[in-house]
């Protein structure tokens, strides 16, 4: 019989907050505010104006080596782990799945490169380490002592909620029975912005910062850079109970797929992404008309939420309107965090519902689809079973099915 998989700990960095009470409280009063870009003219962005991540390591020599959204993947790791009371015990046998994105923060190793000479004498000797995927799990792994199995995720938009994914299957299948799972990342440089910005994905037409993350609205333009770091703590079902853990979730579905039909654009249809949610839900064993609430990856640009609204139409809009489920968007929150959204969203959604709150879409004014309950106030309601879904460049497509535990 395959185990179980559960929830026993989290751990977040985010513009919204790090616990349940900070997060609670500032969407109460309608926070972040999201900034326009120092970087960029008419882009905007929603930075984590506090973190230091000596507060939460104190000092420690490999910090120098690790990117921003290493440091955010590694203080959540290090609150993931106090949160679920680990011990050294379990941490030795742990597994680490990690979705990690490109540093491309570039411009601060290598401010003046000339004939294509990048050395410098203040170029730091293992400059690379803040360039290699997997220096965000060398580091998580050396300061909590984790050795068991491991894997780096790199699907773009899509790796956090992946690795949370893999950590679900292996210890389902029995090769692992603990395992830290999330990631963290961050593109608030010039390199990451202009990126973006030369792709047209990001919203670049001034105005009030506050109104230009509109998810699902018809006045969207691009997404708004943000940066965040989340990891949870899964473990069987009965080891955690034989320790006496506190359980928070249930993983109970996952699924993943690849579009094949563009290097960034998703396809219009959504055939593929929708095949990673139905998987999702076949694996949890549940209906569609079981799920009380989607978040969404909803970008706030054209192209995506456009076909993911027209999905979860296909999926979940049935003659009853009793069973279509409501709908968020939390990047309407804290910007696109990247490699490390599908963790950050599920870290916040579950912060929130702990606290009997949904948060609303903000800004959505006039939806693109009347079929589907978006939520446009907060509101309180139970909650127990809920789909993530992320999709990322590269046709990239993911989904977890998550239930609160009773």
């Amino acid at each position: 019989m395959r185990n179980r998989v559960v929830i026993t700990g989290a751990g977040y960095v985010t513009s919204l907050g790090n616990t349940p009470e900070s997060i609670a409280s500032n969407v109460r009063h309608n926070l972040p505010h999201f900034t326009a870009s120092h970087e960029f003219e008419g882009c905007m962005e929603c930075a984590i104006t506090d973190f230091d991540l000596a507060t939460v390591t104190g000092r420690w020599k490999n910090r120098k080596y690790l990117s921003r959204g290493a440091q955010l993947a590694l203080a959540a790791a290090v609150r993931a782990a106090e949160d679920s009371s680990a011990t050294a015990d379990l941490l030795e046998h742990a597994g680490l799945f990690i979705g990690a994105g490109p540093n491309l923060d570039i411009s601060s190793d290598f401010p003046n490169v000339e004939n294509g000479n990048m050395d410098s004498a203040e170029l730091a000797a293992l400059w690379m380490l803040r360039y290699l995927p997997n220096t965000a799990a060398s580091a998580i792994s050396q300061f909590l002592h984790i050795h068991g199995e491991n894997s780096t995720i790199g699907t773009a938009c899509s790796a956090s909620t992946q690795a949370i994914g893999e950590a679900f299957r292996k210890i389902k299948d029995g090769y692992l029975t603990v395992a830290f799972a999330g990631g963290g990342d961050s593109r608030l440089s010039h390199g990451g912005l202009l990126g973006y910005k030369k792709a047209q994905a990001i919203w670049n037409k001034g105005g009030d910062p506050q109104k230009a993350c509109r998810p699902f609205d018809a006045e969207r333009n691009g997404f708004i850079a943000g940066e965040g770091g989340a990891m949870f703590v899964l473990e069987s079902l009965d080891h955690a109970q034989a320790r006496g853990a506190h359980i928070v979730a249930e993983i109970c579905g996952y699924g993943a797929t690849m579009d094949a039909h563009t290097m960034t654009a998703p396809h219009p249809n959504a055939v593929h992404a929708e095949k990673a949610v139905r998987h999702a839900l076949l694996e949890a064993g549940i209906s569609s008309d079981q799920v009380e609430l989607i978040a969404a990856h909803g970008t706030s640009t054209p192209l995506n939420d456009t076909m993911e609204a027209h999905m979860i139409e296909r999926i979940f809009h049935t003659e009853s309107a009793a069973h279509i489920p409501l709908v968020t968007a939390l990047k309407s929150w804290v910007g696109h965090c990247t490699a490390a959204s599908g963790a950050v969203e599920l870290g916040i959604l579950l912060a929130l519902l702990s606290k009997g709150m949904i948060p609303p879409v903000r800004n959505l004014t006039t939806p693109c689809s009347e079929q589907l309950h978006f939520v446009t106030e907060t509101m309180s309601l139970p909650v127990s079973t809920l789909l993530l879904e992320n999709f990322g460049f590269g046709g990239q497509n993911s989904a977890l099915v998550v239930r609160l535990w009773p």
